[in-house]
């Protein structure tokens, strides 16, 4: 008789107990998988920032404005290869309920500096030649069944145009999808100068500069270099690595990261509990089944063994059952919209749940195996 054997035979001595600690460990890893996910999206704006990219603020709020002029006069600062200008539109389709991220961009320096936007070099050239064209992000096209060659209108819920209206059409010239899987694809991007020319309000304003600098090392000389060239103006700047401003932007909205953790060690914390009595409960049943068979010639080390695998096969088979469930509804958000992020759960995440499961294992099998390695064959046998 195997040990394989006797330790699948002891976990299914008790089905319903052992349905329910499955069904427990099955939830608690379901959620882990499913936020860790979420927390890896967020993220993920961080991981895949530039390290030679800085963000250009107005130095009151993320929302007030900076004169174009001072797009000129960053390109001068010594160490800057290039600058992007950038301006949120406030847009939506259709429907304000229908809200894409939507940004009024220079092209030419819009594409140099984020080489990360992958599109065919036809698509890019024909979003450069037409003024009324715009970049669309692949989730975005897939959410709305666009494609390259539609003309679509798209409101602002900020700007209007000089005849009152608050639609701007667009062809859409180019889909573009990320270096990464994780990259961000659900923006849309149009020509700085189409918008500029047409709006009733705020003309030759922009919301930020995106600057790229001949080397991260640099970054710290250009900032006090950018910041120290409007300081005392009406409009003051406040320059940071693009890691830096992402993880600001994100903070936002709140510890994220605090409050995935927080979920994830109470459900944990629960299961542990859980488990660890269900397995108390089991060796104290089977008390006297050990002194038989330590009576019968099985080594205490052995039967330590046993329980152990018993805590671990529960923590694993509902684990990884868990870590599936996790799979497919993350795999769910991909077709959800534009709205709803797309979550990836990734090797990473999974060998970090793999990790849990072992630990887990190990943490609530260990005391009823010791207990179980202590017990003399007199004494196990005399109880009731």
């Amino acid at each position: 008789m195997s040990d394989l054997y006797l330790v699948l035979k002891n976990l299914t001595r008790s089905k319903l107990r052992l349905a329910l600690t499955l069904f427990a460990t099955f939830i608690a890893f379901m959620v882990y998988g499913v936020l860790a996910s979420f927390q890896s999206y967020l993220n993920s704006g961080i991981d895949l920032a530039a390290d030679d990219r800085l963000v250009v603020i107005n130095k009151i709020n993320f929302t007030q404005s900076l004169p174009i002029s001072y797009v000129n006069r960053v390109r001068a600062v010594e160490n800057v290869v290039d600058v992007a200008h950038l301006n949120w539109f406030g847009g939506y389709y259709q429907d304000p309920k229908n809200l894409v991220v939507t940004i009024a961009v220079s092209p030419e320096s819009f594409v140099r500096v984020y080489p990360e936007l992958v599109m065919t070099e036809d698509e890019k050239k024909a979003w450069l030649d037409n003024r009324q064209g715009l970049i669309v992000g692949e989730k975005v096209a897939q959410t709305y069944g666009w494609k390259v060659g539609d003309r679509i209108p798209l409101n602002s819920n900020i700007f209007s145009q000089t005849n009152g209206r608050t639609d701007w059409d667009f062809d859409i010239e180019a889909i573009y999808s990320g270096a990464d899987e994780q990259a961000d694809t659900s923006s849309l991007y149009f020509h700085y100068n189409y918008f500029n020319e047409t709006q009733s309000f705020g003309r030759d304003r922009i919301g930020w500069m995106a600057v790229r600098t001949n080397d991260s090392s640099n970054n710290e000389a250009v900032i006090n270099a950018i910041d120290g060239l409007f300081e005392n103006t009406q409009a003051e700047t406040e320059s940071m690595p693009e890691k830096a401003f992402n993880q600001a932007f994100i903070e936002q909205i709140g510890n994220i990261g605090l409050i995935v953790s927080s979920v994830v060690l109470a459900a944990f914390f629960i299961i542990l509990v859980i488990v660890g009595n269900s397995m108390v409960l089991s060796i104290r049943e089977r008390t006297r089944e050990i002194g038989v068979m330590k009576t019968l010639g099985f080594k205490s080390t052995r039967i330590f063994g046993m329980v152990l695998a018993e805590s671990l096969a529960i923590a694993l088979i509902g684990g990884l059952l868990g870590l599936a469930a996790a799979a497919g509804l993350t795999s769910l958000t991909s077709g959800m919209g534009a709205q709803v992020p797309t979550l990836i759960l990734d090797r990473e995440i999974a060998a970090k749940a793999i990790g849990i499961m072992l630990l887990m294992g190990l943490i609530t099998g260990i005391i009823p195996a010791f207990n179980a390695l202590r017990l003399n064959i007199i004494s196990s046998l005399s109880r009731s």
